[in-house]
């Protein structure tokens, strides 16, 4: 098949998922527990943008003619990697199928998708799509099952060529070690997080107050990305707080199908138990408990929006991914104070700075050891924005024109050149 066929067909199956996406976006609500508009109005219109980008690379990948200091004609080819193996999580199904089965596709590469066994369903879906606009059978092979069964047999497979996976850090160390114990395939890992929103003094509190609060809560909390070290300059610090607690009080909790809900359930009762765990514990570490804290209503996975002040640097909810709907909000003076705190962490995915200053603005974009610095913004993720972390947040990256190399071999052709007229 050409670059150009292959191109067509996701052009095609781009437009199948329009043309499904109030079914797939119902989909993705009774799968994830995500609010329905949530999904409607963002995902979905992200996730046929994100198939177009790729569609656009598919005939444009291709080597170069490399000038050698002798008589030969030298180029690099651009091949396919060979079967990718890929493994999706549960908190973003559509999207990291993008993600991941756009740029495999684009390459020429075969591809086995192993979805999240909570959510299976978006998956299973669009791959029918896929055959419907002109995928050749076993081009694209989804399967759902297990981590410790499924995945790991994908990640320890010696026909695999390569391994993507987004989940945890704890995961990801084992499929690292699954791969180099097979056929040593190439990984790209994306992994977790525990981003620093840095509020500088000059901050609008307002505009402040209410992107931190989408950055921690957008996706009740489940988010690699989410902003969940809220740093506040000591001198707005206390107005800051207070407008916290009443943007997290107000916030909708509910059924994600009605129109309005911007919270709906935690994916499943293991996820509900441990981010319980993880507020108990910022109780007992003597953080403050603004508001929430428990859970919301009497049935369903649902929790209470949860803010802390107080917190420091050596609590648990400061140093772990909780992934849920708890805001901790942390006091600093001094701005490379907020610089050292924010990158004394394990984690290196993305960074929140909010300001009004130029300068300072540059000063954090450079400072801090991380995959994504979003300033006055968070959570943009256009298809060409690369996205991937530093240290235990993963290796490689994902979206953009960077996302290619991760299922392409290079290879050096060289010939003898006779007679040449110039070389």
């Amino acid at each position: 098949m050409s670059a150009y066929e292959r191109s067509r067909i996701m052009l095609r199956f781009a437009d199948l998922v329009e043309e499904h996406s109030d079914e797939l976006a119902a989909l993705e609500t009774w799968d994830n527990g995500k609010p329905f508009d949530q999904a409607a109005k963002g995902e979905l219109p992200l996730f046929v943008r994100l198939f177009h980008y790729y569609a656009g690379w598919a005939d444009k990948i291709h080597g170069l003619t490399v000038p050698a200091d002798g008589p030969h004609h030298v180029q690099t080819l651009h091949e396919p990697i060979g079967v990718a193996g890929q493994i999706i999580p549960w908190n973003f199904p559509l999207i990291m199928f993008a993600w991941k089965v756009g740029p495999a596709l684009a390459c020429g590469n075969t591809v086995v998708l192993k979805t999240a066994e909570q959510t299976p369903l978006t998956a299973l879906y669009v791959a029918k799509l896929f055959h419907e606009a002109g995928l050749p059978p076993g081009v694209l092979n989804v399967v759902s099952g297990f981590g410790p069964t499924a995945g790991a047999a994908l990640a320890g497979h010696m026909d695999v060529d390569k391994i993507a996976f987004t989940g945890s850090t704890e995961t990801g160390k084992i499929i690292l070690g699954l791969a180099a114990k097979s056929n040593l395939k190439p990984v790209t890992l994306e992994l977790g997080g525990k981003s620093p929103f840095i509020v500088c003094k000059d901050a609008n509190v307002d505009q402040a107050v209410e992107l931190a609060h989408h950055a921690l809560f957008f996706n009740q909390g489940q988010c690699c990305c989410a902003g969940s070290r809220t740093f506040v300059h000591e001198s707005v610090y206390d107005e800051f707080l207070e407008k916290s607690k009443a943007r997290a009080l107000k916030r909708t909790v509910g059924d994600p199908f009605r129109k309005g809900t911007e919270q709906g359930p935690q994916i499943d009762e293991e996820q509900f138990n441990k981010i319980l765990k993880y507020i108990k514990s910022g109780q007992e570490s003597s953080a403050k408990l603004e508001c929430g804290g428990g859970r919301f209503g009497s049935k369903g996975y649902y929790i209470q929006p949860t803010v802390f002040s107080n917190v420091q640097d050596d609590m648990l909810i400061a140093q772990d991914e909780i992934f849920g709907p708890v805001q901790s909000i942390l006091k600093y003076k001094e701005l490379d104070e907020a610089i050292r705190r924010a990158n004394a962490s394990k984690y290196g995915l993305a960074a929140g700075v909010f300001t009004k200053d130029l300068d300072t603005a540059n000063t954090l974009s450079r400072a801090l050891r991380v995959g994504t610095v979003w300033v006055n913004c968070f959570d943009v993720f256009d298809a060409a924005i690369p996205f991937g972390g530093y240290k235990m947040s993963g290796m490689g990256r994902e979206k953009g024109v960077y996302s290619l190399s991760n299922y392409l071999q290079v290879k050096a052709v060289v010939t003898p050149l006779r007679n040449a007229a110039w070389l």
